[in-house]
């Protein structure tokens, strides 16, 4: 049913489609009695529970930064059972992000494109919208809090815009994701460069103490890592997160490469710069995977991914050594029955 419904839909520009099918959803969840009929019939069976970072995550499925942005559909998204929603990227002051279109679908390569730029309403209204959700009654879902910096603040005050959306947030979100690996901010990777990390990471780990010792809740700080960094930046990396005690990794970002891709190059070239996701990043985040989790011993939590469609690909991540893994462009080609097949795929060994 869903295949069909898809074929109609990729008829449309993505992003109106996207806003389109989340609204659609809102009314339908807007019933208590429908939206418990949408919960049961996603919810997936057995023991999927997951014990991490402090927190028990109902299932290891989670839904990748950059799908809500601005938190306006999470009843909606905890009625489809998602173990766990990462909201964002969220920056101080609202942006527009790049012009449209800005998101792309390869459907020959099961991926999109996407250089969307931070697109977001500022951590002054998405905080008021999470403090109203998490008010308005018995809340279950795990969300994480996905930050990042504004367009126009340069890179050497990087670290204030993240102070800023990391106090904003403390009090509403379970966990944090630094986002330094995006594409589609213009010199946002340079970030991921050691000392810039320092930075940014230990003066979150300061406030985190410092908000701990005064009676709130302590919040896991991972980093969100690009496909596309190399084996030294990333031992950089592995070394900083073990020698300043990271929670974890998130891995990874979507990619600037088009190799291998079935979708002709003239296509590529009228669509232009960009993330790309989805199946053609299965392999490369695996690699990241299985080489951070080898090089920490199990040391750092590792969330994964990129290219997970199927039970065979989050297996593949498992494997690796990830605990947990998200998807986003699965969602998109799979439908919202993914979590549900996904985890009864993980307990019973089907594909």
């Amino acid at each position: 049913m869903y295949k069909i419904l898809r074929t109609l839909l990729f008829f449309f520009p993505p992003e109106g489609v996207h806003h389109f099918s989340m609204r659609s959803l809102k009314v339908l969840c807007s019933w208590s009695v429908t939206r418990r009929l949408v919960s049961w019939g996603c919810q997936p069976e057995g023991k999927v529970k997951r014990q991490l970072l402090g927190l028990l995550f109902p299932n290891p499925v989670g839904l990748g930064a950059g799908f809500d942005k601005n938190a306006l559909y999470l009843r909606e998204l905890e009625a489809l059972v998602f173990g766990f929603v990462e909201i964002g990227t969220v920056t101080p002051k609202p942006q527009a992000g790049n012009e449209q279109p800005r998101l792309f679908r390869l459907p020959q390569d099961q991926a999109l494109v996407n250089r969307m730029g931070f697109n977001n309403d500022g951590v002054e209204v998405i905080a008021a919208r999470l403090r109203a959700w998490r008010e308005s009654g018995d809340q279950r879902l795990i969300v994480g809090g996905n930050i990042g910096k504004n367009k126009v603040t340069p890179n050497e005050e990087a670290w204030k815009d993240y102070e800023h959306c990391f106090r904003a947030l403390y009090a509403y979100v379970d966990y944090f994701v630094v986002n330094v690996s995006s594409p589609n901010t213009p010199g946002l990777r340079e970030l991921q460069e050691k000392d810039a990390l320092r930075r940014i990471l230990t003066n979150l780990q300061r406030i985190r103490s410092e908000l701990s010792a005064a009676g709130s809740p302590h919040r896991p700080l991972l980093l969100k890592i690009a496909p596309d960094l190399t084996s030294e930046q990333l031992d950089d990396v592995i070394s900083l997160a073990l020698e300043i005690g990271l929670d974890g990794l998130v891995a990874t970002n979507t990619t600037i490469s088009r190799d291998g891709l079935l979708t002709p190059a003239e296509k590529l070239e009228a669509i232009g710069a960009g993330g790309l996701s989805g199946a053609p990043l299965r392999e490369r985040a695996t690699e990241v995977v299985r080489y951070v989790c080898e090089k920490t011993a199990g040391r750092l939590t590792v969330i994964a991914s990129g290219g997970i469609f199927t039970a065979a690909d989050a297996r593949e991540k498992i494997a690796a050594g990830a605990s947990l893994v998200q998807v986003w462009t699965g969602f998109i080609y799979e439908g919202p029955f993914i979590v549900n097949r996904i985890c009864r795929g993980l307990q019973s060994g089907d594909q």
